[in-house]
């Protein structure tokens, strides 16, 4: 059985653009047939970005700064005329430490690139996603459903997406959608440095496609939901 989306006509903001699975978002959108607007921090024509620039419209921001974030938004809406999905991809991994020896700048920058850009991503693409009855999918994790040993800071920030995503689904009850995925470990370069490869680890592409589910009209009674993507991990 397969299952195809089509997005003709849509615009979609993905935050988090150039990495692995931002990149493996933008790429599921636009086959689908949306014009997909893409943001980071990193250049997308930079060494460091993982994205084909030519499947995007690309907006440099960092999405911890509000103006920056403000001024990413406008332009889309001033250039589409529209925002339909937001996709809060944005995010980091830092751990090793227990709470006692974490430092406060790591804290900061967990919950600045995890859960600041989601927050403020949301706050400003809003407006446009109620003109449109749209959709906003986030990132969680499967660790923020429990409380482990040296990485504390990030599963409370990935659990502050969980709420931060029932949150707006609640207060826009009828009008804008909001979800969250889980995923486990995802198959990543980066991921495959730092640890051994797992058969069971999830292509970046999968999740990807989840979002399209997410935004699409098979789930429109669906919102608040937190899904897991963890393949048989």
């Amino acid at each position: 059985m397969s299952a195809s989306f089509d997005f003709e006509g849509r615009i979609v903001l993905v935050t988090g653009a150039c990495g692995a699975l931002g990149s493996a978002v933008c790429e599921a959108f636009d086959a689908a047939g949306a014009t997909v607007c893409g943001t980071d921090v990193v250049d997308v024509e930079s060494e460091d970005s993982l994205l084909d620039p030519g499947i995007v419209d690309f907006y440099g921001g960092d999405f911890t700064d509000e103006g920056d974030v403000e001024r990413v938004v406008d332009s889309i809406a001033d250039a589409h005329g529209r925002l339909d999905a937001l996709a809060n991809v944005a995010g980091t991994w830092k751990g090793g430490q227990p709470i006692d020896e974490t430092s406060l700048e790591q804290f900061d920058l967990l919950f600045d690139v995890n859960l600041k850009t989601a927050f403020l991503a949301s706050k400003h693409a809003l407006p446009h996603l109620r003109e449109t009855e749209g959709s906003i999918v986030s990132v969680s994790a499967r660790s923020s459903l429990s409380g482990g040993e040296g990485d504390g800071p990030y599963r409370a920030s990935k659990a502050g997406i969980r709420l931060l995503t029932e949150t707006l689904a609640e207060e826009n009850r009828g009008t804008v959608r909001a979800n969250c995925v889980m995923p486990s470990v995802i198959d990543t370069s980066e991921n495959r440095e730092m640890m051994d490869p797992k058969e069971e680890w999830v292509d970046p592409a999968d999740i990807a496609r989840v979002f399209l589910v997410l935004c699409s009209d098979a789930t429109s009674p669906t919102s608040g939901a937190a899904v897991p993507v963890y393949g048989e991990a």
